[in-house]
């Protein structure tokens, strides 16, 4: 069913939670996961072209589907999932390190998604707690939060990347986000463009809330979101309604 705004409301809910959710409302929530780059940054593309020439560096051929569809992944899921090279091997430390340096140089030229600061202004006003949930490294999540003109507003990065690379049964970005900050799952809802975190957080137990503006995922790779929004703005308009 259309929504305002839009937004398209999904009944469906991943079998992994134990609850189906229609959109509930803000009240429900006392803390609220973010995902950095599509969701308050609009960087997935130039991710992966970074990706791209982090590859083509190292001599490696990937199709670039598979390299778009796994942008959102952790370097490690990355890089097996599209060249299925190690994350630890001499290859795969070369291919991140060359990544990091070209995404590094696209930064400046990147813009925030529509209405990113003010949905985040919004929630802070209503006393929710902002964390920024990604396995991203801690020095690019802050530039990507500066460059997204959001950095002021939440709470200081986590550092979930370095909390799973120490773990040994590689816990979820989300997983981890929640124990680190102390929130709740059923009090919790995750914001995102991607399949990879909807599924995270419903493995979690959390709900998630998608947003097209990350391009790329049809909405029925995003369906087991509780709902869906074109851009933070959009999501904004949903929750200063209620």
């Amino acid at each position: 069913m259309a929504g305002p705004a839009g937004a398209t409301r999904i009944t469906a809910w991943l079998r992994l939670t134990p609850t189906q959710a229609d959109t509930v409302p803000l009240s429900h929530f006392e803390t609220v996961l973010l995902d950095v780059d599509g969701t308050l940054l609009d960087s997935n593309a130039a991710h992966a072209d970074a990706w791209a020439h982090g590859f083509q560096s190292h001599g490696l051929t990937v199709n670039p589907r598979a390299l778009r569809r796994s942008i959102g992944m952790s370097d490690d899921k990355l890089l097996r999932a599209v060249a299925q090279v190690g994350e630890s091997s001499a290859l795969g430390r070369g291919v991140v390190a060359r990544k990091r340096r070209v995404f590094a140089m696209l930064l400046p030229g990147l813009s925030p998604t529509r209405g990113a600061r003010a949905l985040l202004e919004h929630l802070g006003r209503r006393g929710l707690d902002l964390v920024v949930a990604t396995a991203a490294p801690d020095q690019e999540v802050r530039a990507a939060l500066q460059r997204a003109g959001v950095a002021d507003l939440l709470r200081a990065p986590l550092p979930v990347a370095d909390d799973m690379e120490a773990a040994t049964d590689r816990r979820d970005v989300i997983a981890a986000a929640l124990e680190r900050c102390g929130a709740r799952p059923d009090t919790t809802v995750m914001v995102t463009d991607t399949p990879h975190d909807i599924e995270a957080a419903a493995r979690a137990g959390v709900r998630a809330v998608a947003l097209r503006c990350g391009g790329f995922w049809k909405d029925s790779d995003l369906r087991h979101a509780i709902a869906i929004y074109d851009h933070p703005g959009a999501l904004l308009e949903q929750w200063r309604g209620e």
